[in-house]
């Protein structure tokens, strides 16, 4: 009888233990759902900045109407981790040749989120600085990363650590000291990283969208980064401009709602339906289109161009632009 009530009861102390398991709202959290849950999950701030971690924040005070303003982040929110994103991506051997910014084999991801102390038995909320899309881009292409490595228990801050401020909530300046983390990727997802191969049937046959995910000057061909071999555009290729993803509110930045970004996909040429490749220079803006279609949108036949523009010249595959004086 004991073993049986033994038994029982180790039942329900599971059960009761899955009940009070925190469920992700979605694939974005608001603030005042990050400060209701702030114990039940991981919080891991990704900045290129990994000064502004321990920097005080800046505010300025409106003369007219006496309100503070942020100017500069800096802080962190409580019990968080540190990401650094120039750590995320790696150089990998592709065809004999090294290959810059591409994502880290599935070991070696693992080891730099360990490093950080994230653990597999709690959701992740992961939180940019939120006041350039560049930077939500550093939070949006280390999700894809966790995606592509099994991580679904996972999501990112809507107005990120700049809303955190906007909204008076409170911050931190120590130093963290989480480290020895135990997160195991749970799988290896091909399925969402794209190959030169497949950016070229896409350009070639029209069937799949190429999202170009810089800025209009940089997919016309009047200018470029020194690391990309040409200038303009893959050939088919339609843009969606990094300024177009997001909504300035107080000085930061928040998702639109899944209307708007079916309309602006569609004013750009671009069947939010149909399978998709984002790409940028590097990988990097990429992300920001691949978070807006797969996870916002909620189209799955997206996929990222990992190294992109980059890895594309490289090859000594061709570009297309505006003639230039």
């Amino acid at each position: 009888m004991k073993k049986i009530q033994w038994a029982a009861a180790l039942v329900l102390a599971s059960m009761v233990s899955f009940v009070q398991a925190i469920t992700l709202p979605g694939p974005v959290v608001s603030a005042d759902w990050l400060a209701a849950n702030q114990s039940e999950v991981q919080i891991l701030e990704v900045r290129g900045d990994v000064a502004s971690y321990v920097r005080s924040p800046e505010f300025e005070v409106d003369k007219k109407t006496g309100k503070k303003m942020l100017v500069e982040v800096g802080g962190h929110i409580s019990d968080s981790s540190l990401l650094d994103f120039k750590k995320v991506r790696a150089d990998r051997m592709i065809d004999g040749k090294k290959i810059k910014y591409l994502i880290p084999e599935k070991a070696d991801f693992e080891k730099i989120i360990q490093a950080v102390g994230v653990n597999s038995d709690k959701p992740i909320v992961l939180v940019p600085i939120g006041l350039d899309i560049s930077d939500v881009d550093e939070a949006l292409r280390a999700y894809w990363q966790f995606k592509v490595y099994g991580e679904d228990n996972i999501a990112v801050l809507d107005g990120g650590m700049a809303g955190w401020l906007a909204e008076g909530r409170e911050f931190v300046v120590s130093p963290s000291t989480k480290t020895g983390g135990n997160w195991t990727a749970k799988a290896e997802r091909k399925e969402l990283i794209a190959n030169s191969e497949q950016v070229a049937s896409a350009s070639k046959s029209g069937k799949v969208n190429l999202i170009d995910a810089r800025q209009p000057a940089q997919f016309f061909g009047l200018s470029k980064r020194d690391y990309v071999g040409a200038y303009g555009h893959i050939a088919g290729a339609k843009e969606l401009a990094p300024e177009l993803l997001a909504k300035t509110s107080k000085g930061a930045l928040y998702f639109w709602d899944k209307n708007t970004y079916n309309a602006l996909l569609t004013a750009n040429g671009i069947n939010p339906k149909s399978p998709a490749i984002s790409y940028c220079n590097s990988g990097h803006l990429a992300a920001g289109g691949w978070f807006v279609l797969s996870e916002l949108v909620g189209n799955k036949s997206t996929k990222l161009y990992d190294g992109s523009l980059y890895l594309w010249t490289l090859e000594g595959r061709p570009l297309v632009g505006v003639p230039l004086n």
